[in-house]
């Protein structure tokens, strides 16, 4: 299935050039009080409500993708967990570009480990992004994202991707600059999501996937998912030995080479196979 959250908040299946509006199968969602739990509560209960979501879509209202707002696919995910220089390409291109570099050490990704993105930082692919530092360099990375359906610790990196709900396309935005990581890529409008979630089963094996993006027309990132150093099962594995994740974390498995400044005024086209294409207008924040 495709899933996506649109305009005010409701939820539709996309098939082929529409949705349709299965918002009323979100009654069917626990009721609770505070304090909320730490976790997105459709993402949590997808197995119980994709029966009704079928059911409610043979009689639902079908709506035009042009002119929908897509918000991102999971609406309240506890952390961001995000995986740094995780193709050999983009490293070599990070070693060479001193703006990349930035006067640091590249160090691989074996040795300085996964980082987190602040959840405010994400947006849908309808808002766009925001710049904020135009004296720096902005650059889009496009990345395979997995959202987390069940709790996972300590597991076995052979079973890993039974954990996985859902993917979907991240453009994981950055400022260049000194500063960590994980302030850099958290700025608000910087972690895009979208436009809509494939599950799982739809996708299969994670590890095959083209990533192409443009900026204006102009290629600027092709790769393969079977390029990545650390595979998505091992990325899972890694990462719930150090924190438990949660129905609805998201996790970004790193950007191939090609990454590359982007202005206000800019559009960028992010397509990935099996998922789908989204298509991001960059604007600068108003003061």
């Amino acid at each position: 299935m495709k899933l996506c959250r649109f305009n005010d908040n409701r939820l539709g299946l996309v098939e082929g050039d529409h949705l349709l509006d299965v918002t009323s199968v979100l009654d069917a969602l626990p009721a609770y009080k505070y304090p909320l739990p730490r976790t997105d509560q459709l993402i949590e209960n997808l197995d119980m409500l994709r029966p009704k979501i079928l059911e409610a879509a043979k009689t639902a209202k079908k709506v035009p993708l042009a002119g929908v707002t897509f918000l991102p696919p999971v609406a309240n995910p506890g952390k961001v967990v995000a995986a740094p220089v995780n193709y050999q390409a983009h490293y070599d291109e990070a070693e060479f570009d001193p703006e990349i570099r930035h006067g640091k050490e590249i160090v691989k990704i074996q040795t300085i480990g996964l980082f987190l993105k602040a959840t405010s930082s994400i947006v849908g692919a309808s808002h766009g992004v925001e710049l904020v530092h135009l004296d720096r360099r902005n650059d889009h990375e496009i990345e395979l994202v997995a959202i987390i359906g069940k709790p996972a610790r300590n597991v076995k990196k052979e079973n890993a991707l039974d954990y996985v709900a859902s993917y979907c396309i991240g453009l994981d935005m950055t400022v260049r600059g000194a500063e960590e990581r994980s302030m850099r890529k958290s700025i608000d409008t910087f972690t895009v999501l979208g436009p809509w979630m494939v599950t799982a089963d739809e996708i299969g094996d994670p590890h095959d996937l083209d990533l192409v993006l443009t900026v204006n027309g102009q290629p600027r990132q092709s790769n393969n998912t079977k390029n990545l150093i650390i595979k998505l099962r091992e990325l899972i594995e890694w990462a719930s030995i150090y924190y438990t994740l949660q129905p609805g974390d998201v996790f970004m498995t790193g950007t191939p080479d090609g990454v590359g400044p982007v202005v206000p005024g800019d559009v960028i086209d992010a397509r990935i196979d099996r998922i789908g294409s989204m298509q991001v207008k960059v604007r600068a924040r108003k003061v």
